[in-house]
């Protein structure tokens, strides 16, 4: 049985020196994980402003003309195409001298690939960072990036990048550890958010709701989920801190299962990525009744 212990013991590991708002490099990012990797390779040497507010929902972010001015002024804007039109729209109108689009980086796949997922076309599922391997590209490219635009202190920048991509592959061994031997494979949540990450450790997702988190599901779609998890031995639903519980406890109310959270990490919230990555393990490992 793989220790809970050593898996939180993870978050602990090599914490970098924290942004200052002092730095001359101001560092301009869309989202949350953008801002954990940009927080943990620029270090000291920059400044980090998110554009979403702590505690906001991301998808539906709306830019104040402050923000639009700041995004022509960043030394660096860091995004994913195609999750938050607003900051798309700011971006191409202000044309910032030094961008990262995520997306160039990962190879992000359409939600209509998700089978168990109700269909939205080809809308692309922007998700990537519950994968811990897509991260490590985006974190190599932040260290390029900052190496080009403050060289004096392109050494430090490698050095953090290289000491994060060593944490994220050690997380992805103790999630393929910790999922390997587990009595159910599949997950049921309300947010079509966890497909790159039941993809990476060999489970099924079956989502209620579709890419955005607000979108409420019709009568049908709970009931083609209930009838889906007849026979499976399923005994939990997923909801995320942010959202209402409502749809989960519709949900559980219908097919006997017990709500539980886990955390898709679009926003700030107590804790960073690898702790809040270390706490849906321990969620997904007690769901799933793994050994």
């Amino acid at each position: 049985m793989i220790c809970t212990a050593v898996i939180a013991g993870l978050a602990g590991c090599g914490s970098p020196p924290t942004a200052t708002g002092d730095a001359a490099t101001q560092v301009l990012v869309s989202f949350y994980p953008l801002q954990y990797l940009a927080e943990q390779i620029g270090g000291a040497d920059v400044s980090v402003e998110s554009l979403t507010p702590p505690g906001a929902e991301p998808h539906d972010l709306e830019l104040s003309p402050t923000q639009v001015a700041q995004i022509g002024q960043a030394d660096l804007v860091i995004y994913l195409s195609g999750f938050q039109p607003s900051v798309d729209q700011a971006i191409a109108e202000r044309n910032p001298t030094n961008v990262i689009d995520a997306a160039a980086f990962t190879s992000l796949q359409p939600l209509s690939d998700e089978s168990d997922a109700p269909s939205e076309g080809d809308v692309l599922d922007p998700h990537f960072w519950l994968d811990p391997t897509r991260m490590e590209p985006v974190a190599s490219a932040i260290a390029e990036q900052l190496g080009g635009i403050v060289p004096d202190n392109a050494g430090d920048f490698e050095a953090n990048s290289g000491r994060v991509v060593d944490e994220l592959t050690t997380l992805d061994a103790q999630f393929e550890e910790g999922l390997a031997q587990c009595e159910l494979r599949t997950i049921v949540v309300t947010h079509a958010a966890f497909g790159y990450l039941a993809r990476r450790y060999g489970l099924t997702q079956i989502s209620v709701g579709g890419i955005d988190p607000d979108s409420e599901p019709s009568p049908a779609r709970i009931r083609e989920v209930v009838q889906a998890l007849e026979g499976t031995g399923v005994t939990t639903v997923f909801f995320e801190s942010l959202a209402s519980p409502d749809i989960a406890e519709a949900l559980a109310d219908q097919a006997d299962l017990t709500p539980a959270v886990l955390d898709p990490l679009e926003a700030t919230a107590q804790g960073d990525y690898m702790t809040r990555m270390d706490a849906n393990l321990i969620a997904l490992r007690t769901a799933l009744e793994c050994s």
